[in-house]
């Protein structure tokens, strides 16, 4: 009997990772997407465009987080074996505009999920296992350096306040209702599929488009900030090993090294052969509201109990990222190039 997961945000950064592994491993794998205009699945077209698996293993439905009834009639509906909360606003910078929103998809939408499983599980008595994608953003200024499991957190933003939320939340339903649900408290991660307004993937995507003459300049925020960079096909290993365990735990996830933004710029305009100072401005409406000026977490927990350990370094994840990001501006430089000069 295959394993079924339901994964929100799977059409994200993390979730389309996830949904690789499980697929990998021969889950049945539902996916909760938004309703919008235009299709917005591009990280699954890999998996959409092989029909077997799509026929077969993965299946689209659309959701709200902040909408218990849908999110009830599809636990109901396919009663999953494990259920990874991905989704949210995750962008901390737009949280500052838009807060209510915020916690309304990752605060509220939490509660709902947990509910609707704990009443499913209450009238069915099938037990369901639910990962909580909690943030290293939630220690924001930190109180101890290195961040692990029982470091206080200080969240500066919105987004981390209604991840704190969350956190707790999830440990409160754990030991309430004896819900199997762990909480990854995740370092940054990144991937050639994150999303070109993070700053990684906003300076990779940058360096690309300056080499190919694309683009002048590449402006940013606070270069002075530390973060301890992941890359996030490792860590999606480390969410589904949290749900094989039999007692539900949370876990930091992190490599334990961290840069700064600014040496971050430097490798990767390095890769290209390039000096980032020519090219990077500093622009004041980048900054937050609240800064946070530094994460590194401590995962030495998650080695001992799961046996994970990052196989990624920072620097082989700006080489991966930047050779993607060179090779995605080469073909738009080829495509301008058409358009101004089309053959008769």
């Amino acid at each position: 009997m295959k394993k079924v997961a339901l994964l929100t945000g799977i059409s994200g950064q993390d979730g389309s990772y996830l949904a690789d592994l499980l697929l990998s491993k021969g889950y049945i794998v539902h996916g909760i997407i938004r309703r919008s205009s235009s299709f917005n699945t591009q990280r699954l077209d890999h998996l959409i465009n092989n029909s077997e698996i799509y026929n077969e293993q993965l299946f689209l439905h659309y959701g709200d987080l902040t909408d218990y009834t849908s999110i009830e009639k599809l636990i109901n509906n396919h009663q999953p074996d494990e259920i990874y909360n991905l989704g949210a606003q995750s962008h901390v910078k737009v949280s500052f505009d838009v807060p209510v929103y915020t916690g309304e998809t990752v605060a509220i939408g939490t509660a709902n999920i947990l509910e609707a499983v704990k009443n499913f599980e209450s009238q069915t008595g099938k037990k369901i296992r639910y990962y909580q994608a909690s943030s290293s953003e939630m220690f924001g200024k930190v109180q101890e350096v290195p961040q692990k499991e029982t470091t206080p957190f200080y969240p500066r933003s919105p987004y981390a306040c209604a991840k704190v939320y969350s956190h707790y939340l999830t440990i409160n339903y754990r030991e309430s209702y004896g819900i199997h649900a762990s909480c990854g408290i995740l370092f940054n991660h990144e991937s050639p599929r994150r999303g070109e307004t993070f700053v990684t993937r906003k300076i990779t995507r940058a360096v690309g488009r300056i080499a190919q003459g694309l683009q002048k300049k590449l402006y940013l925020g606070n270069l002075d900030s530390y973060r301890d960079w992941g890359y996030a096909g490792d860590y999606v290993e480390a969410m589904w090993k949290m749900l094989q365990q039999d007692t539900p735990d949370d876990y930091v996830i992190a490599t334990g090294k961290m840069i700064t933004v600014r040496e971050f710029c430097e490798k990767a305009f390095a890769r290209v052969n390039m000096d980032y100072q020519k090219y990077v401005e500093v622009d004041p409406k980048y900054y937050r509201p609240a800064e946070v000026d530094q994460l590194l977490g401590d995962s030495t927990k998650a080695k001992n109990k799961l046996e994970w350990t990052p196989n990624t370094d920072v620097y082989s994840l700006i080489n991966m990222m930047i050779d993607h990001d060179f090779q995605l501006a080469r073909k738009e430089f080829i495509i301008a190039n058409h358009e101004k000069n089309p053959r008769p």
